[in-house]
């Protein structure tokens, strides 16, 4: 019955509703009917039993590599990761604690395209000072064990769409010679999760339109992994606040990217490790 009516509403009702119960007005109609319904469901479950706070995630790490490119991006090439940045989303409190970022120094075309300069910002300077990914990833990891992850507090790895793990970082390794980090094997595709859970199709599911459908603007430049990531975590605050449990979707698993069902336990990923070289 409660659904019936708030598929009735106007716009305009649905955000006089919504400013009733303190909850954001913003983002276009489908939004919000789903940001109404998924109050009224929460209260109703709230009255049901005691919400287990101990069962979801403590942290989400919300990574967008930017890696090397060429205008068209012809078969053969190998893209090689440049920048890696993460973002540490708290869930209790929503709010971003902290972030990384260091860029890296290609090895197989350390030489960078005007078109990726031109589309990341990140100059030939940059990357020459750079370390090689193998470094950089040791970093990360030391980053993330200093915030306890993995031991004090559980967490997962999200990404816009599948291709920053299944593709770029699954090449790294291979450039780097090292096997697929542990903790990056399985994440939150948040393409999947929004689409899923706003009922939009997957053309309506790009950053931008992420962004404008839930009445948001881009914060920063597009194309930087750092100010990507945030902006993408944006979303991720979004959707827990109406009511989304983000969960990992996808995984690596020999080699292979392959979709992880919605109804397998919620799993946190292990505490992070350096990974061996490959043979």
């Amino acid at each position: 019955m409660t659904n019936g009516c708030i598929n009735r509403m106007t716009r305009d009702e649905l955000r006089s509703k919504l400013a009733e119960f303190k909850l954001d007005t913003r983002g276009v109609k489908d939004v919000l009917k789903k940001r109404l319904k998924n109050y009224y469901k929460k209260q109703k479950l709230m009255q049901k039993e005691p919400v287990n706070g101990d069962s979801y995630y403590d942290y989400i790490c919300i990574v967008d590599f930017e890696a090397t490119c060429e205008e068209g991006n012809p078969p053969e090439f190998i893209h090689e990761i440049i920048e890696f940045p993460v973002v540490l989303l708290n869930t209790h409190t929503l709010e971003i604690e902290d972030t990384f970022q260091q860029y890296v120094k290609p090895e197989i075309n350390p030489k960078l395209s005007e078109f990726c300069v031109g589309l990341t910002g990140i100059t030939q300077d940059i990357v020459d000072k750079a370390d090689t990914f193998p470094q950089v990833l040791q970093n990360v990891v030391d980053w993330m064990r200093q915030r306890e992850l993995g031991t004090k507090y559980s967490y997962c790895m999200l990404t816009d769409g599948s291709w920053d793990m299944s593709k770029f970082l699954n090449i790294q390794c291979r450039v780097s010679r090292i096997k697929h980090p542990s903790f990056a094997k399985k994440w939150i595709n948040i393409r999947k999760s929004y689409g899923n859970f706003y009922k939009v199709p997957r053309n309506q599911t790009k950053l931008m339109i992420m962004l404008e459908k839930l009445g948001m603007s881009y914060d920063g430049r597009p194309h930087s992994g750092l100010d990507d990531s945030k902006n993408i975590a944006r979303i991720a605050i979004r959707m827990l606040q109406d009511g989304c449990q983000l969960r990992v979707n996808e995984k690596m698993h020999a080699g292979q990217l392959m979709t992880v069902s919605s109804s397998a336990p919620l799993e946190g990923a292990p505490a992070p490790q350096m990974p061996r070289y490959r043979n």
